[in-house]
C-alpha cells in the first residue's frame, strides 16, 4: 500500500491519500480521541502522541498535530497507523456512518438557504476538500450565514480569508441578501 501525503494551507494539518476509498460518501470529523470512539481508523491515529484531530473525506485523512511537534516525526507513525488499519479489514467508521453536512434550515428563508447550500456544494466544497477540509452551512439570519469549518480549515491561518475574500463574496454576488458570512465552532 502507497499512502501519498500533501500539505494543506494549514501548518498543523496535513493530508493522507491512502489510494482506496475512506468514506462512501461526506466527511467525518473528529475534534478529540473521546470523540473518535467509534472509529477504528481515527482511534489508531489518536493513538500516535501529538494529533489532535483526525478528519475524514471520501478519498482522503487529513490529521492535526500539536503546534510545536514537527511533521518529519509524526509523519511515519501516522503512515503506520493508516497501513495497519486497512490491513486489519476493520470499518474506517464502525455502525452508522455520523457524516457532517448542512444543517436542516426551513421558514421563511428556506429559498435563499438552498441557493447557499447548492452554492457551497458545487463551489466551495470541492475545493476546500483538496485542501484536506470542508465547509458546512450552520444557519442563515438576518443576512448573515454562518459556516462550520472542519478538517484542515479549522484553525487554518488562511481561513478568515478565505471565508471573507472568498465564500462571502460568491455568496453576495449570487444572493443579494446575503450580507455577510461568519464561522462558528464545531
Amino acid at each position: 500500500m502507497f499512502i501519498q501525503t500533501e500539505s494543506t494551507p494549514n501548518p498543523a494539518t496535513l493530508k493522507f491519500l491512502p489510494g482506496q476509498s475512506v468514506l462512501e460518501t461526506g466527511t467525518a470529523d473528529f475534534v478529540t480521541a473521546d470523540k473518535a470512539i467509534n472509529s477504528p481508523l481515527a482511534t489508531r491515529i489518536f493513538a500516535v502522541s501529538g494529533v489532535t484531530g483526525v478528519f475524514f473525506g471520501v478519498d482522503f485523512v487529513t490529521v492535526t498535530k500539536e503546534e510545536d511537534l514537527n511533521w518529519d516525526h509524526l509523519k511515519p507513525a501516522i503512515l503506520g497507523a493508516i497501513m495497519e488499519h486497512y490491513q486489519s479489514g476493520q470499518p474506517v467508521i464502525e455502525g452508522a456512518n455520523e457524516q457532517s453536512g448542512h444543517t436542516a434550515h426551513d421558514g421563511p428563508d428556506a429559498e435563499i438557504v438552498n441557493q447557499i447550500k447548492e452554492l457551497l456544494d458545487t463551489r466551495v466544497r470541492p475545493a476546500v476538500a483538496q485542501d484536506g477540509g470542508d465547509i458546512t452551512f450552520h444557519g442563515f439570519d438576518r443576512g448573515i450565514v454562518y459556516l462550520t469549518m472542519k478538517g484542515a480549515c479549522a484553525g487554518c491561518p488562511s481561513s478568515t480569508m478565505t471565508l471573507k475574500m472568498g465564500i462571502e463574496n460568491l455568496l453576495r454576488h449570487y444572493i443579494p441578501e446575503v450580507t455577510e458570512v461568519r464561522p462558528v465552532a464545531a
